[in-house]
């Protein structure tokens, strides 16, 4: 006889906590399967931080900022313990840099609290720092970072006191979508619930193939490292804000870091990575050229971490989708069937609210917040 719960969430990591610790708040029985062990560090979600602003491209995504860090809050106090970090950020780069100029027009729109500094105003204010004469750079004092690693596991210490049942090491086998129902299977057991949440990152594509639907998401290697510099001081969260420098004309890409908190070190990385056929495939051993490259940008822009020795380099994995938009919808052939997958290297700092809309979908069929960049209809054409 199959164990049957009211909803079943695969992936235990950012997006999946969030939602089973929501649905279980809201009095369901909720079964998590992560296939791997808990902050497991093969995917997205694990590591000591990952940044958190209101500087975005996008009016859409400052107004979910503005739900998401109180939700944050409201996990923070239910939890005991403190996951979001205040340091201020920086965007900066070329004048003429399109993600940087919709970055400022979408905060001064929004009516987000900020200042535009000169090269010579910011690197006054932050002498770690060293811009381009012609930089503009952006500061806005509410950003800053999210304990990653201590939110997924806060997350899942949440939904465990609401009273849901965590699987961790179970892989899902198989998925069958019944009329009014769903039916899981793993190598040990198979499972029954009325609506079915699937958080499972670089792995969701594949799984939801098989109920039908193919989602167009690339898993991307990305590699992070961490600068130990021997006077740590000046690149402490302390005295050091968070910050994107938008030199894609020059990398190909954009650069952005944390700074040193908890005993780790000054996190440093490119935006994206090379696409991977399967995650199953994914090289885990970094690489000494991405820092090398690193350090090309550390010399013109954080000179005094140009020849700093690395504590520390990790891969993770981005699931990007074609327009680098998230998806959070409903499965267009099962409505109990939802989905959250394509976060692109930007979604942890909302996963608290994610998960909240995932909730809301499956048990409501509608979320109150804003979700209409992230429906799987724009891909049909």
């Amino acid at each position: 006889m199959k164990a049957n719960y009211d909803s079943i969430v695969i992936g235990a990591g950012a997006m999946g906590s969030a939602a089973a610790y929501q649905l279980s708040k809201r009095g369901r029985r909720v079964l998590l399967l992560e296939q791997f062990k808990l902050d497991h560090r093969r995917g997205s979600s694990y590591g000591h931080s990952r940044i958190i602003r209101y500087s975005y491209d996008a009016p859409e995504y400052v107004d979910l900022a503005r739900d998401t860090y109180p939700i944050w809050r409201e996990v923070e106090a239910e939890l005991g313990e403190s996951l979001l970090v205040t340091t201020g950020g920086l965007d900066f780069g070329p004048p003429d840099d399109r993600y940087l100029q919709a970055t400022i027009a979408s905060v001064q729109a929004c009516g987000i609290e900020h200042e535009l500094l000169t090269s010579d105003e910011a690197a006054h204010r932050f002498p770690q720092f060293k811009t381009r004469s012609d930089f503009p750079v952006l500061y806005q004092p509410d950003s800053g970072f999210v304990r990653a690693s201590r939110a997924v596991r806060g997350h899942v210490a949440l939904a465990r006191r609401h009273g849901a049942t965590i699987l961790e090491n179970t892989p899902v086998s198989a998925i069958r979508v019944l009329g009014d129902s769903v039916e899981v299977e793993t190598p040990g057991e198979s499972f029954s619930a009325g609506s079915l949440v699937v958080t499972a990152g670089a792995w969701a594509q594949s799984l939801l193939a098989a109920t039908g639907l193919q989602l167009p998401l690339t898993t991307l290697r990305c590699q992070l490292n961490f600068m130990a510099p021997a006077d740590i001081g000046p690149y402490q969260a302390e005295r050091c804000p968070v910050w994107i420098a938008h030199v894609r004309d020059e990398y190909g890409t954009s650069c952005y870091g944390i700074p040193a908190h908890d005993g780790g070190g000054f996190k440093i990385a490119f935006h994206g990575g090379p696409a991977q056929a399967h995650p199953s495939e994914v090289d885990y051993a970094p690489d000494e050229s991405n820092v090398e490259r690193l350090r090309g940008f550390m010399r013109a822009h954080l000179p005094g971490l140009a020849d700093a020795p690395v504590s520390e380099s990790r891969i993770c994995l981005y699931t990007d989708t074609p327009d680098t938009q998230f998806i959070v919808d409903a499965h267009p052939l099962h409505e109990h069937v939802v989905i959250g997958a394509g976060f692109s290297g930007h979604g942890f700092k909302f996963s608290a609210t994610i998960g909240k809309m995932l909730s809301d979908l499956a048990l409501d069929g509608a979320t109150p917040h804003n979700d209409s960049l992230f429906k799987i209809a724009r891909f049909k054409s």
